[in-house]
């Protein structure tokens, strides 16, 4: 009978300093260099110690998946409590290091499918709070936007069907439908499709 591998606690200031390690070293040179060897370098410590806290890589990923969510679901939530949800999540979106992060954890996420899970899991349950908080707010999103320069749609018509592709290679759904075909009544309305006759 093999015996349980003991793995550092969660709370350790040792736990915390090395998910910083791997997290900066993510940030820096990209999800392929957060190794045990990698972090244990950037962190001064022996590989030996960042495999005791995370016995698997997928451990560790994991673990920086979760911890970046608690630090910033909380405040998107907090944020949400105001009735200016589309505002808040303008702000939350627009946080570089986070948005790094997250496309260094998408890329990861194509090739280890338990990050592809929890991402999926973080990207909905975001989706769904803000959808949540936009029926609770009383605001008017019906309003018609104004005149819509070419660039700005150029934009949007390009980086739309993107950020779809990227959230479905996550296995995120939500809102995507919904995106797809108001852009296609949008272009519909613009420039109408010719009949072949």
């Amino acid at each position: 009978m093999t015996t349980p591998r003991r793995v550092g606690t969660e709370t350790s200031k040792t736990r915390a300093a090395l998910l910083d390690s791997a997290e900066r070293l993510m940030l820096g040179e990209g999800y392929a260099a957060v190794t045990y060897r990698g972090v244990a370098a950037r962190a001064g410590v022996t590989s030996g110690l960042v495999q005791y806290y995370f016995p698997t890589l997928d451990d560790l990923f994991l673990a920086l998946v979760r911890r970046r969510t608690e630090q910033t679901l909380s405040t998107l939530v907090e944020a949400l409590q105001a009735d200016q949800p589309l505002r808040a999540l303008w702000e939350f979106s627009n946080n570089r290091t986070a948005g790094a992060l997250i496309a260094e954890l998408t890329a990861l996420a194509n090739h280890r499918k338990i990050i592809r899970a929890e991402m999926a899991a973080v990207g909905e349950k975001v989706r769904a709070l803000t959808l949540e908080a936009l029926a609770r707010s009383s605001n008017d999103y019906t309003v018609p936007l104004e005149n819509i320069p070419p660039e700005v749609l150029v934009f949007l018509v390009t980086s739309s069907p993107r950020a779809i592709i990227t959230e479905q290679s996550v296995g995120m759904s939500t809102s995507h439908a919904e995106t797809l075909e108001f852009v296609e009544r949008y272009l519909d309305r613009v420039e109408p499709r010719h009949s072949d006759s």
